[in-house]
């Protein structure tokens, strides 16, 4: 098998019959006793209402509905951004993009990532004795530096960007659909201008390709080992750890599962949410049986479903977008539509988070950072400031209320990247923008910027069908509070330590085993 060149920093042993780190899980600090554990797993383009928690209409999430019942469920809970890269950005940094800088998503080409001068919320564990590994869906650059060794991970094994972004000899469902990867002299077929034909998708464990292009239908069950692996090792070591867990699951391609009894005439989404349920529920029991109650577990997403994929996206349940959707386009991912952010999201932690409650505070992804840090007993990073909260008392039930205000970053629709064009306040909504995203009909809503903002009031219209009169009591007492909190928070970054992001690109940085084959394959043909 060829290998990547690079310098590998990390050597390994064989384990389980699979190469496995060498992570030295020794510690004369603390120990896992006295500090918590943390699994932080975040899905990929799983709506709001594919939880069945959520929606009544949801069935296939068995183990993540039993997860609600035995811990916390939040239905006010958002994503920091409504695409990839900058939503993963901020739940490792607690900042939003115009300050650490990761305003879109990074390409196979791009020679940067998260800005080095960004501490990672592993950086910041791995300071404190944690022992700290990733499994699955990185997005915040490969090349160099920016690889997740070199940003606070001990280990890791996964896709270091969407499972779409290279081919496969098992393709899944795509729509448009997407050709396999080319094999011996045959030339590659790029039939769609969104596939990519002339690399194929490689499969990192540390700084070695272990696997291009990937096999997608195995990936789920590795990433479940490997979750397992990691946290039985780290949980008999004495030490507290973190693993944060990207799932492939629920971006195109999904996976075309081998048939069974019982699925014929399935949805592929319904099939591939159930591949998810199933992984996550391996983990969830091996916290059961390995962390001993000291391990707490959260789960949500990075963005809402991507509608242009039709019938392979998710369910926004009734945060539908309608004023939107009859201007057309679509009102989910990359929009700052409640169905582009709003995300499910659980946490779950026997003994210390409440059993079978339901919060409606107003929460974001943003906050995991703060808050793992705050449980940890770790300080924040300082000479900078922060976007998400502490909110602790909010897992334990000793509070109801997050925050007052957030802010929604214009995400690849209408708008610049970054831009904070949506604000949210209390149950209100403002939009300074709205439109260009593509939905399922091939439409892209036009691009409107609003001089005086559409105010939707969520909780009279989750649906955001009608804004608010514009001429009416309501919106005049509204709106000059939504400027003052958009103008504070702007005159905040403007004086706040910020970074920029390398979106340069260069071709001879993409991953590839060997670059003397097809599509850079690295196993056998």
């Amino acid at each position: 098998m060829a290998w990547l060149s690079l310098k590998v920093l990390l050597v390994g042993l064989s384990f389980l019959g699979c190469f496995y780190p060498l992570v030295d899980f020794s510690f004369s600090g603390e120990t896992r006793g006295q500090k918590p554990n943390f699994v932080i797993i975040l899905a990929d383009d799983m709506g709001w209402g594919d939880l069945g928690a959520n929606w009544a209409g949801a069935r296939d999430t068995a183990n993540l509905d039993t997860m609600a019942a035995e811990g916390m469920r939040f239905v006010d809970f958002h994503a920091a951004a409504s695409t990839c890269s900058p939503s993963r950005a901020a739940l490792l940094t607690g900042r939003l993009g115009l300050r650490n800088g990761v305003t879109h998503n990074f390409a196979v080409t791009s020679v940067g990532g998260l800005p080095l001068n960004e501490t990672t919320l592993a950086e910041v564990l791995r300071g404190a004795g944690y022992v700290t590994g990733m499994i699955g869906k990185w997005h915040l650059g490969h090349h160099g530096s920016h690889h997740p060794n070199f940003r606070g991970f001990d280990y890791y094994f996964g896709v270091p960007y969407s499972h779409d972004m290279g081919c496969t000899d098992t393709p899944g469902y795509n729509h448009p659909p997407c050709p396999a990867c080319p094999r011996g002299d045959r030339p590659s077929r790029n039939l769609e201008r969104d596939c990519y034909s002339d690399v194929a998708l490689p499969l990192y464990e540390n700084l070695n390709i272990v696997e291009q292009p990937v096999n997608l239908s195995a990936l789920a069950q590795k990433y479940a080992e490997k979750a397992t692996q990691f946290i039985q090792q780290a949980s008999t070591s004495g030490r507290p750890f973190l693993l944060y867990v990207g799932l492939a699951h629920m971006h195109v391609p999904l996976t075309r599962m081998p048939p069974s009894a019982g699925s014929r005439g399935q949805r592929p989404y319904s099939a591939g949410l159930q591949e998810m349920d199933h992984l996550v529920g391996r983990i969830k029991d091996t916290v059961d049986l390995a962390g001993k109650n000291n391990t707490f577990l959260w789960f949500t997403g990075d963005n809402g479903p991507w509608a242009q994929k039709c019938e392979l996206a998710g369910s926004v349940g009734p945060f539908t977008g309608s004023w939107q959707a009859r201007q057309g386009g679509s009102p989910a991912k990359q929009t700052t539509w409640e169905g582009g952010h709003r995300v499910p999201a659980l946490a779950y932690w026997p003994g210390r988070v409440p059993v079978n409650v339901t919060s409606a505070a107003l929460l974001s992804v943003l906050d995991v950072f703060p808050t793992v840090l705050a449980l940890a007993g770790a300080p924040l990073p300082g000479g900078r400031r922060f976007d998400g909260l502490d909110v602790s008392q909010v897992l334990f039930g000793r509070a109801q209320t997050g925050h007052r205000v957030l802010f929604h970053p214009n995400s690849g629709a209408a708008g610049e990247d970054g831009a904070l064009q949506t604000v949210r306040l209390e149950q209100y909504k403002a939009f300074y923008v709205t439109g260009g995203a593509r939905a399922c009909d091939g439409s892209v809503g036009p691009e409107r910027h609003h001089e005086r903002p559409l105010i939707f009031d969520l909780e009279a219209d989750r649906a955001e069908a009608a804004p608010l009169d514009q001429g009416g009591a309501e919106y005049r007492a509204v709106l000059p509070r939504v400027a003052a909190a958009l103008a504070g928070v702007l005159a905040d970054i403007a004086g706040d330590r910020v970074s920029r992001a390398d979106y340069s690109q260069d071709p001879s940085v993409r991953p590839c085993c060997d670059p003397r084959r097809p599509a850079c394959r690295c196993r056998a043909a």
